[in-house]
C-alpha cells in the first residue's frame, strides 16, 4: 500500500540565492537611510551657518554641538593678505569728449583755380606753412597794370606840379589871371590824389597775389582735403579746402555733479593741482595724464552739473577731436589710510564686512566702513587695523568662528577619517574594512552550508 503524503520538497540553490539577495537589499537600503539621517544637518554649514543657531550653524541641527553634527567644522583653505597703510586718492568719475583748442577751416581769400596742393593728408602743419597755391598769373597781370597806371599819374602829377609854379612866376609878374593860378592848383591836388589810389590798388594787387598761396591759419592736425587740383574755389566756399584742428594740447569737456563743486573750488584756492587722466571707453587704458582747467559760470538746473575742462599736452596724439573717454579727477588724497585688496570686502544686510585671521587659525567677521578704491586695493575707514590679516579667497562658506587652513598647511587627522556619507554607512576606515570581512566570511559560510544540504538531499 503506497504512502501519499506528501514529502518536503527541497528548495532549489536559485530560490536560496534569490532571498539572501532581498535580504541584502533590504539591508543596504536601511542603512541608507539611516546615513542619510545622520548626515542630513551637515551640509547646512554655510550661508544659513552665519545667521546662528540655525540648521548646520553652531547650536543649531548639523552645526557644531548641534544634533546631527560632529564636534567640529571641517577647515576651509583661504587666501589672505596683509591690512597696509598707503595714500588713497578719493577721485571723481565722469564721461568726457575730446575738444581741440582751435579748429580752423582753411578757405581761399580770394577766388581762382586750384593751381598745386602742398599737403598730405593726417599731417602735422605748422602755421604759416603753405597748403595749397591759387592760379597767380591773372592776379600777376593786376599787379603790373595797377604800377603802370601810377607810372602814367605820377608823369601827370610832375607836369601839374611844374605847371603851377610857372603860373604862380606869371601871376606875379601880372602876367596871368589868378583863375588860372587857381585852376592849375586844384588839377594838381586832383593828380595828387590819382596817384595815392594807384598806390593803393598796387597794394591790393600785391595783397591778393599774396592770397594766391594759401597757408595753415593755426598749427595742428589737417584734415581729409575738400578741393582737387584744377577746382575752382571761392572765399563763401563752407568745406573750404581743409579743416585744422590743434590736438597738442587738447581738452576734454566733462560735466561734474554741484554737489563736489565747493571742495574742488576749495582745492584749488589753496593752490593745489587736480590731476585728471582720461580712459578709453572700456575704462581700462590710460590715455593721457593731463590737470583740471576751469569750470564754466553757471550750473546746469536741468542735470544738477557743471561744465568743467582738463587741458592734456597729448605729446603722443592718443587723444582725437569729438573722442569718447572716461574722466577720472582727483579730488583729494586720503594720507596713510588702511587699505585692503578688494577682494576681501564682503556685503551683507548690515553692511560691507571682511574675516580677519585669527592666531587660533578661525575667522572673524569684522563690520568695515569702506572709502574710495584705487586699482586692486580700496580703503578702509573703520573695522581693521593696519597690519591685521584678511581672508581674501576661500571666504564663501566661511561664518564668525571658522577654523581656516593656510596654503600648505597640513589637514588635521580628523578630517581625514570623518570620511562622509558611505564611510558612515559601510562603518569607514580600517574598522569598517574588517567588519566586511568578517560579514563576507559569514555569508560565504551560509552559501557553503546550503549546498552541502542541497547535496545530501539529492543523495537520499
Amino acid at each position: 500500500m503506497e504512502d501519499n503524503r506528501d514529502e518536503p520538497v527541497a528548495r532549489s540553490p536559485h530560490a536560496r540565492r534569490n532571498a539572501w539577495i532581498v535580504i541584502v537589499v533590504l539591508l543596504v537600503v536601511a542603512g541608507l537611510a539611516w546615513a542619510f539621517t545622520r548626515s542630513g544637518g551637515s551640509g547646512g554649514a554655510g550661508a544659513s551657518a552665519r545667521a546662528g543657531g540655525g540648521a548646520g550653524g553652531p547650536g543649531g541641527p548639523g552645526g557644531p554641538g548641534g544634533p546631527g553634527g560632529g564636534g567640529r567644522r571641517q577647515a576651509a583653505t583661504v587666501g589672505t593678505a596683509t591690512v597696509t597703510a598707503a595714500d588713497m586718492p578719493e577721485t571723481i568719475a565722469a564721461i568726457g569728449t575730446v575738444t581741440p583748442i582751435v579748429t580752423a577751416t582753411v578757405r581761399p581769400q580770394l577766388s581762382g583755380n586750384i593751381f598745386t596742393i602742398n599737403f598730405t593728408e593726417g599731417q602735422i602743419v605748422r602755421q604759416g606753412q603753405l597748403l595749397a597755391q591759387i592760379d597767380p598769373r591773372p592776379y600777376r597781370l593786376a599787379l603790373a597794370q595797377a604800377q603802370a597806371n601810377l607810372e602814367r599819374d605820377l608823369a601827370q602829377l610832375n607836369l601839374a606840379q611844374v605847371t603851377l609854379k610857372r603860373y604862380q612866376t606869371l601871376l606875379s609878374q601880372d602876367s596871368i589871371a589868378r583863375q588860372e593860378v587857381d585852376t592849375q592848383a586844384a588839377s594838381l591836388k586832383q593828380y595828387e590824389g590819382t596817384v595815392a589810389a594807384d598806390r593803393a590798388a598796387i597794394g591790393t594787387a600785391k595783397l591778393n597775389l599774396q592770397y594766391t598761396s594759401i597757408t595753415a591759419p593755426v598749427s595742428g592736425r589737417i584734415g581729409l582735403r575738400q578741393a582737387d587740383i584744377g577746382n575752382y574755389v571761392t572765399p563763401g566756399d563752407t568745406a573750404g579746402i581743409a579743416v585744422i584742428t590743434q590736438t597738442t594740447p587738447i581738452d576734454v569737456a566733462f560735466a561734474l555733479p554741484q554737489a563736489d563743486l565747493q571742495r574742488l573750488i576749495a582745492r584749488r584756492a589753496g593752490g593745489g593741482a587736480l590731476p585728471v587722466t582720461a580712459k578709453d571707453q572700456g575704462g581700462t587704458t590710460v590715455l593721457a595724464e593731463g590737470n583740471f582747467l576751469t569750470f564754466d559760470n553757471q550750473i546746469d538746473a536741468t542735470t544738477g552739473t557743471v561744465k568743467a575742462k582738463a587741458r592734456f599736452t597729448n605729446a603722443g596724439s592718443t587723444l582725437f577731436p569729438n573722442q569718447f573717454v572716461n574722466v577720472v579727477l582727483v579730488a583729494d588724497t586720503l594720507r596713510g589710510v588702511a587699505t585692503v585688496p578688494v577682494t576681501a570686502v564682503r556685503h551683507g544686510a548690515n553692511g560691507d564686512f571682511v574675516f580677519t585671521l585669527q592666531p587660533d587659525k578661525t575667522a572673524k567677521l569684522a563690520l568695515v566702513k569702506t572709502g574710495p578704491a584705487s586699482g586692486t586695493r580700496i580703503a578702509v575707514l573703520s573695522g581693521v587695523k593696519t597690519g591685521e590679516t584678511v581672508i581674501t579667497e576661500g571666504a564663501d562658506n566661511l561664518d564668525d568662528g571658522s577654523p581656516v587652513l593656510l596654503p600648505g598647511d597640513k589637514r588635521p587627522e580628523f578630517t581625514r577619517k570623518s570620511g562622509g556619507f558611505f564611510s558612515r554607512l559601510f562603518g569607514g576606515g580600517s574598522s569598517g574594512g574588517k567588519k566586511e570581512g568578517a560579514g563576507a566570511g559569514q555569508s560565504g559560510e551560509r552559501r557553503g552550508e546550503g549546498q552541502r544540504r542541497q547535496q545530501q538531499g539529492g543523495g537520499q
